[in-house]
C-alpha cells in the first residue's frame, strides 16, 4: 500500500487495457463519463456555469441508452442536495455537480448530509464566488465548506478527475461521509484532452452495488429526523470526526486497488523530485501541472527544488504531508484563494499541520493565482527564487 505517488502516475498517456475507450473529452465531459460508469441511480442537479456541460452530457448519456439513471432536475442547488440527500437514505448510489454560487446556496444542505451519513459524490467546478461576479477559476467556493463534514479530493486534469469520481464512491461508501471532487474553471472544465473511460466490467469490479444496511425501507422500517439530546449529538459528531479519520487510510487502500485494477494511482498527495530538495512548492489543482515545469527548469538550473502536490484536502493527512516534507528547509504555498483575514487557507493548514514537527520547514504563503490569474512557470520560478532569499511572514504574500 502506498501513500505517495512520484510522478510517475501523471507522466505520458494512460495505457489502454481490454474495454477501455481512449475519447477527447473535457474535464466535464469526463467527469460525466466517470459518473456514469459509477451506476449512480440518481442524479439530482441544477445547471450553473461552468458545471453545466456535466449536467447535458449525463442527459445526453441517458437519452441515448448508456446511462440508465433518474436524472432530476431540480428549481435550485438547495433542492437539488436536499433530492440527494433523501434519495441517499433510500439506499441508492447518488451524484450530483455544482460551482461557485450553487455550492454557496447548497450550504446548509451540505452539513445536513454529512449529519445523516450520506454518502453522495458531488463534483465541485471551481469557480470565484460573488461579489464582485466573476467566472474565473478560484478555490474559495469549495475551501468555504470545509467545516461541512465532506471528503475534499483535489484534480489537476480531466482523466484524474474521471477516476478519483469512481474513486470516491468507493470510500464514501465505506465509510458512510459524502464526498467532494474538485476540479477548476476553464482550466480542467472546458479543456479537451485524451482521456482513457475505463471498461464497465471492470469498474463494476471495483465499485460493487451500494447495499447499506440501514435505510429508509417500510420493511425495515427505520426513521430518521428525530430531535436528540446533547449527548446523542455529541456522540453523532464523534463518530463523524472517527469516519474522517480513517479517509486518508481508506483513500489510499482505494487508490492502490484503482491502480491494480486501471493501470494508472494518484495517491492522496504526490512527491515530484523531491530527492534532496532545499525547497519545495506546495500546491493543489490544476496549477501542479505547471509546477512541475517550473520545477524540472529549476532543476536544469542546478537549483534543488520539488513539488508537493496535495490530493486530498479534508480531512489535511497530516501525518503524511510531515512524511513528505521532513528534511526539506523551506516550502513554498501557492494559492488560487483568499480567507480575508486570514489569507490562503492552504498556507494556513500547512503551517498548522507541521505545528510541533522537529525541524519544520519554513513555510511562504503567496497569494499568486486569486480570482483565475494565471501562474505562469516563469512566476512559479520567480517566487521560489524570492522565498530561497527572504525569511517568511506569518501572513500569505499577495502576488501578481
Amino acid at each position: 500500500m502506498t501513500t505517495l505517488t512520484t510522478g510517475a502516475s501523471q507522466a505520458g498517456m494512460p495505457e489502454l487495457l481490454p474495454g477501455d475507450v481512449r475519447m477527447l473529452l473535457t474535464g466535464n465531459y469526463a467527469v460525466s463519463y466517470g459518473a456514469m460508469r459509477a451506476r449512480p441511480q440518481v442524479v439530482p442537479i441544477y445547471p450553473i456555469t461552468p458545471q453545466t456541460p456535466i449536467a447535458e452530457k449525463i442527459s445526453d448519456l441517458q437519452l441515448a441508452g448508456e446511462f440508465d439513471v433518474d436524472l432530476m432536475t431540480a428549481e435550485s442547488e438547495h433542492s437539488a442536495m436536499s433530492a440527494c440527500i433523501t434519495a441517499s437514505l433510500t439506499g441508492v448510489r447518488v451524484f450530483t455537480a455544482t460551482a461557485s454560487q450553487g455550492l454557496m446556496l447548497m450550504h446548509e444542505m451540505l452539513h445536513y448530509a454529512s449529519g445523516a451519513m450520506t454518502p453522495i459524490v458531488m463534483v465541485n467546478v471551481n469557480r470565484t464566488i460573488g461579489s464582485p461576479w466573476g467566472f474565473w477559476p478560484d478555490q474559495t467556493d469549495s475551501l468555504a465548506q470545509r467545516d461541512t463534514g465532506w471528503i475534499q479530493l483535489y484534480t489537476e486534469n480531466g482523466q484524474e478527475s474521471l477516476d478519483t469520481v469512481i474513486q470516491a464512491f468507493r470510500i464514501a461508501e465505506q465509510l458512510l461521509v459524502p464526498a467532494m471532487v474538485i476540479h477548476e474553471a476553464f482550466y480542467i472544465s472546458h479543456a479537451l484532452e485524451p482521456v482513457v473511460v475505463p471498461a464497465q466490467e471492470r469498474v463494476d469490479e471495483y465499485l460493487p452495488p451500494f447495499a447499506p444496511q440501514h435505510r429508509l425501507d417500510p420493511e425495515i422500517g427505520e426513521s430518521w429526523g428525530n430531535v436528540v439530546n446533547q449527548d446523542m449529538f455529541y456522540r453523532h459528531r464523534k463518530r463523524l470526526g472517527e469516519a474522517m479519520a480513517r479517509v486518508p487510510e481508506t483513500a489510499i487502500a482505494a487508490d492502490t486497488e484503482y491502480e491494480a485494477l486501471m493501470g494508472r494511482g494518484y495517491g492522496i498527495l504526490e512527491r515530484y523530485r523531491m530527492e534532496g530538495a532545499e525547497i519545495a512548492v506546495v500546491a493543489f489543482g490544476a496549477m501542479c501541472g505547471t509546477a512541475r515545469v517550473a520545477v524540472d527548469r529549476l532543476r536544469e538550473a542546478g537549483v534543488s527544488v520539488g513539488l508537493l502536490k496535495i490530493k486530498l484536502f479534508r480531512p489535511f493527512p497530516i501525518e503524511q504531508v510531515r512524511a513528505a516534507v521532513a528534511g526539506v528547509p523551506k516550502l513554498v504555498v501557492m494559492e488560487r484563494n483568499f480567507s480575508p483575514g486570514v489569507g490562503g487557507v492552504l498556507h494556513q493548514e500547512l503551517k498548522a499541520a507541521l505545528y510541533g514537527m522537529a525541524d519544520p520547514p519554513q513555510v511562504h504563503g503567496y497569494l499568486a493565482g486569486v480570482g483565475g490569474v494565471n501562474v505562469s512557470a516563469r512566476k512559479i520560478e520567480e517566487l521560489v527564487g524570492k522565498a530561497m532569499t527572504e525569511e517568511p511572514v506569518a501572513e500569505s504574500v499577495w502576488q501578481r
